[in-house]
């Protein structure tokens, strides 16, 4: 994966200053692109949107900041500074919550976030947090929701008892937001969505919490095992689309150098997710250098698809304009493509079809009694939401193929054109 030939000298940048550490041909290539007429604004704009402000200010300003313009260089401090100060707040509240639900007797593992900027990036403004998320027991949530609820949290959605209760079951996390979605947390119960059809051991994983120091107090979190495998699904899931997600995993493993990597890829072959893992470490060592061991590369890069769904992340991460969120049909192509075996898969589309959503709750209000038949209503509403877009996109493209055909063929006819 060529990168440096194929995207624009910006989001090259942004790739050379998306790591702690720069070693001297980084640094230089850093230079090098300086000397270009970078469109400024986009850099900006990309760094804001792929979490990276806080490592492209620190990099600029510690190899060459006489290269960069005033102007430039005193906002990049200031997004810096913001995201600093946010930082701080974030993880003071999440000591706080961790605290609250101790005394209540509620465990909780908090990962990502404030947890992961200090333990892999060794610093609490290198990177930039969005939320809070913590992994209690699915029969702790509504214990949790409701010690939130007075500190001003509001759940993203209001259940009734029954509705909670089918809540519980068929999704993995509840949102709670508070001041005006400036403070967010997300209590899960699962890594991700049940329809992702990802189990996990999660008493073997409580059985495996390492501590670590944050801001002073030492939590509890996932093993850094456990967290490879958890970054690499998570970023499986969002179709890798935020590049500190592959940060994430490169920083990882340039801190990591003593990893079980057998434990590793047994651990993520059990439920299927051995492609997931692979592709997560083909990213980080292809985009970012981050190192491998050589069985492990060898591995990577033996499986195809894993290349193919490489390059289609590549693809988005860098068009030129940022785009809308990958849709229903897209995101569900590249989760199967992530799946290695046949059983996951039609897994995946089964549960996806099944697993009731709250959409589908205040799309058509039905008594408690009979919430039952949202089973049978869901598959109705996704095929009336995205059967008609699915069916027009396909007419679409096939009306587009033949005129591009028939064009190809009176530009180039009478040659015969081959496949």
């Amino acid at each position: 994966m060529d990168t440096q030939r194929d995207i624009r000298p910006e989001d090259d940048l942004l790739l050379c200053c998306a790591r702690i550490c720069i070693d001297s041909e980084s640094a230089e290539r850093i230079r090098s692109l300086l000397r270009k007429d970078l469109d400024w604004s986009y850099l900006r704009q990309k760094a804001l949107r792929h979490g990276l402000m806080p490592l492209l200010y620190r990099n600029l300003k510690s190899i060459c900041p006489d290269a960069v313009p005033e102007a430039i260089m005193d906002q990049l401090q200031e997004y810096f500074f913001t995201n600093a100060c946010r930082n701080f707040t974030l993880t003071e509240e999440l000591l706080e919550l961790l605290h609250l639900f101790e005394v209540d007797g509620i465990p909780a593992i908090p990962y990502k976030g404030p947890v992961l900027a200090a333990s892999i990036y060794g610093d609490l403004t290198l990177r930039q947090v969005s939320d809070l998320d913590i992994l209690i027991r699915k029969e702790d949530m509504l214990r949790a929701r409701d010690l939130l609820v007075p500190l001003g949290y509001r759940p993203q959605y209001e259940l009734t008892h029954a509705q909670a209760a089918a809540y519980q079951k068929s999704q993995y996390e509840l949102l709670l937001i508070r001041n005006n979605n400036r403070m967010i947390v997300e209590l899960k119960w699962e890594i991700v969505d049940r329809f992702f059809s990802f189990p996990m051991d999660y008493e073997c994983l409580w059985g495996r919490l390492k501590p670590i120091s944050l801001d002073g107090k030492e939590v509890l979190t996932f093993s850094i095992e456990d967290l490879l495998l958890i970054l690499c699904v998570h970023g499986a899931k969002h179709l890798w689309t935020n590049l500190i997600w592959i940060c994430d995993v490169a920083e990882l493993l340039h801190v990591c150098k003593k990893l079980d990597w057998e434990w590793v890829m047994r651990q993520a072959s059990s439920p299927g997710g051995q492609r997931m893992l692979l592709l997560g470490l083909f990213l980080a060592k292809s985009l970012l250098g981050a190192p491998l061991p050589e069985e492990i590369r060898k591995e990577v890069e033996a499986d195809p698809a894993v290349k193919g769904l490489a390059g289609q992340v590549q693809q988005r991460l860098f068009q030129t304009s940022n785009g809308s969120s990958p849709g229903l049909w897209e995101t569900s192509l590249f989760h199967l493509k992530a799946r290695e075996h046949l059983k996951d898969r039609i897994w995946y589309c089964n549960r996806l079809a099944l697993s009731t959503t709250p959409g589908d709750w205040t799309l058509r209000p039905l008594p408690d009694s009979l919430l039952p038949l949202y089973y049978l209503i869901r598959p109705f509403r996704l095929t009336a939401k995205y059967g008609v877009k699915l069916l027009s996109g396909i007419s679409n493209r096939n009306h587009s193929y033949r005129g591009n055909r028939k064009n190809e063929v009176n530009r180039e006819s009478p040659i015969v054109l081959s496949n």
